[in-house]
């Protein structure tokens, strides 16, 4: 089988150094595993892989003295660690490693940000670099596609999304088994392992909810209603959806106009399939209601790849007034500002007049099926 070259790779072997330590954060089943043993297959010095969900790892690393570290790692240039959030104090743990072995270089990762950036995070301030791996981009399927399968597969992508198991997989249903097994076995388990949470029903009904609303305003009010929770269950929820890389929020750009809309949100999915997988709805593009949404939450996705591969230090927004004019997707990066409309069909809108007035020097384009291989 084919294999893909992920983008972020190179970029990270350039970061592991003695005295340092990388810190790769994504969803389960993203491919950090895969690009792990990758990297440590290819480094030249002497290396240690450990899982940290394994029990011996977490009785190897427990005993936290430097006499245990100096022994465990004598003549070990590069320690990498796998699914480190389970390994118990791991922020004080690679912090003494750190600052008692400057010999050894480090490399980690965890399936969720909330874990290691409480863990690991904090205590390696200025002694670690981080770096998020997402599902596969199209950029990095390009590897193994040609530009006439890409234009066919799009179908595929807006439906089953592009996690790396499921771009390998060849049959519809063992996508669409895939996808479930990842929402139930995993995607849930990593939530509601997290702060003790028992109650995966609301959860999961809240995730729904989200699903039928992708690219819509969301009040945490109204979903709080709906669900019969409290405005502080609800945000408390979402924090945690997105601290485990299942949804990302877009706040309201605003700048100047006493008519923007400044307090709202829209809630995306980092993988289309995910998003398709949690409503059960895997019907072909031309007998669906919501492939405006699929497109929208697709190339927005793809957009946020490309500034974590290629560590753009973008920000994203979306742009509306109280008179209902409104932009899909606002980039800030530095002084640059870029607005993007995704159409799905051939309309052809203009730059909404107050955005222009205000933003004159933003750059405005439209992103149809045509031409969203220049913007991914």
């Amino acid at each position: 089988m084919a294999t893909i070259k992920r983008t972020l790779q190179d970029t990270i072997i350039k970061k592991i150094k003695p005295g340092k330590a990388v810190l790769i954060f994504g969803a389960r089943r993203v491919g950090k595993t895969i690009m792990m043993k990758e990297i440590v297959r290819g480094y030249s010095g002497r290396t240690m892989l450990l899982n940290g969900e394994d029990y011996d790892t977490v009785a190897l690393l427990q005993n936290r003295s430097v006499a245990n570290y100096r022994h465990l790692l004598e003549g070990v240039d590069l320690l990498a660690i796998d699914e480190a959030q389970s390994v118990p104090q791991i922020g004080n743990i690679l912090k003494l490693i750190v600052d008692e072995l400057p010999n050894v270089s480090i490399i980690a990762s965890g399936s969720s940000s909330f874990d290691l950036l409480n863990k690991a995070g904090e205590p390696l301030v200025g002694r670690s670099s981080q770096f998020r791996l997402t599902p596969f981009s199209q950029r990095e399927i390009a590897q193994i596609e040609t530009p006439l399968q890409t234009r066919q597969n799009l179908e595929a992508r807006l439906i089953y999304g592009s996690y790396p198991d499921v771009v390998m997989l060849d049959s519809f249903g063992d996508k669409i088994d895939y996808l479930r097994e990842i929402v139930n076995a995993y995607l849930l388990k990593d939530i509601l392992a997290v702060d003790g949470l028992k109650n995966s029903s609301k959860m999961r009904n809240l995730l729904q909810l989200l699903a039928y609303q992708v690219g819509s305003q969301v009040s945490n009010d109204e979903l709080g209603k709906q669900l019969g929770m409290s405005r502080m269950t609800v945000e408390k929820y979402l924090d945690l959806l997105e601290k485990v890389f299942v949804i990302y929020r877009l706040g309201t750009y605003s700048r100047n106009l006493r008519k923007e809309v400044t307090k709202a949100a829209k809630w995306y999915f980092c993988d289309n399939g995910i998003r398709n997988a949690i409503i059960g709805a895997f019907s072909p593009l031309a007998i669906r209601q919501d492939v405006g949404a699929l497109w929208e939450n697709y190339v927005i996705s793809e957009r946020r790849k490309a500034n974590f591969n290629y560590r753009l230090q973008k920000d994203f927004y979306f742009w509306r007034t109280y008179d209902k004019q409104e932009i899909d997707l606002i980039e800030e990066q530095s002084d640059k500002l870029t607005a993007l409309e995704f159409k799905w069909g051939n309309k052809n809108p203009k730059v909404p007049k107050a955005f222009q007035t205000a933003y004159p020097s933003a750059e405005f384009h439209v992103v149809n099926r045509d031409n969203y291989l220049e913007y991914i």
